[in-house]
């Protein structure tokens, strides 16, 4: 990377980390994250603390060139049940990393979601589709969404939205239809029922999350900023196929069962990622059965 010094907001967290573990020994990094890791390595400098801080926020945007802004309250699931708290993490703290790179003339990265468009009427979806969100996290992320191009549009700041579908890969750990992947590997895994809620037909679009740092590495340098990118695959895979697919990688014979729909659950998600590919030159590498080998290797070896 060009930048000197970069800020990975959320560091510790299953994207923010692999961001970091992309950065290192090409920048100069920062983490900035509520619950960082204890024994970061030591050529990581780390802030413990909440973007929902202004001072905090600020003095770890001190000298930094890039912001990947990562942390959130990512689950649906709470922000139902935390409305408030969701607002003020997601869209609170994200208003306060834009605020603070605005002083600073800071790039920001903003991870949005596929979640500002709730249930679409058509897949794939394109990023001027209807955005419709269908819970607190989702209108969180719309919010921020806008106030990213916002800072681009009244400040010049140079912004990127980038709208994730589901990410997943090693090292992911809970998550609404992306921890799906873990939870079925280790139902898989340990020879216990692989359960699917509802029929199984609802489809998603998940993306490895090497091309998710990838898209992140893009839009630090792109000079078409001020916009949101759809961040997927292009593919999608009902919810019964997955199970299938992670079952025959693992090589468990775990019986496929079926649960009561989830309430709120969307029928189906894809993303059209021409935008993307066009103005970010993002293409995305790791297909989902490539990616589920990947989880597989990665739980087979042992920890150093």
């Amino acid at each position: 990377m060009d930048t000197k010094r970069v800020l990975v907001t959320g560091g510790a967290g299953f994207i923010g980390g692999a961001l970091v573990d992309s950065l290192r020994g090409e920048a100069d990094v920062r983490v900035l994250d509520i619950n960082p890791d204890p024994n970061p390595p030591s050529d990581i400098e780390v802030i413990e603390g909440d973007v929902r801080d202004p001072e905090t926020v600020a003095a770890a945007m001190n000298g930094v060139d890039t912001v990947f802004h990562e942390a959130a309250l990512v689950s649906v699931a709470d922000s139902v049940a935390h409305p408030m708290e969701s607002h003020t993490i997601n869209a609170t703290g994200t208003l306060q990393v834009l605020e603070a790179a605005r002083k600073h003339d800071a790039r920001v990265v903003v991870a949005s979601s596929a979640a500002v468009y709730g249930d679409p009427g058509a897949v794939p979806v394109a990023e001027p589709a209807d955005l419709n969100p269908t819970s607190p996290y989702g209108l969180d992320k719309l919010a921020i969404d806008h106030y990213t191009r916002l800072y681009h549009e009244l400040y010049g700041l140079d912004t990127v939205a980038l709208r994730y579908f589901n990410v997943y890969g090693p090292g992911q750990t809970g998550g609404d239809y992306a921890g799906v992947i873990d939870a079925f590997t280790d139902q898989a895994r340990s020879g216990e029922p692989i359960t699917v809620h509802g029929d199984g037909e609802q489809t998603r679009d998940f993306v490895h999350i090497d091309d998710v740092v990838r898209a992140n590495r893009l839009a630090a340098t792109t000079d078409n900023v001020g916009a949101a990118y759809n961040i997927g695959t292009g593919q999608s895979v009902t919810i019964r196929s997955l199970a299938e697919k992670i079952r025959a990688s693992v090589g468990s014979d775990s019986e496929i069962v079926h649960t009561e729909a989830r309430e709120g659950d969307i029928r189906h998600s894809r993303a059209d990622i021409t935008r993307a590919r066009d103005r970010l030159g993002y293409e995305p590498t790791i297909d989902l059965d490539r990616g589920l080998d990947t989880l597989v290797d990665a739980a087979a070896t042992p920890p150093n």
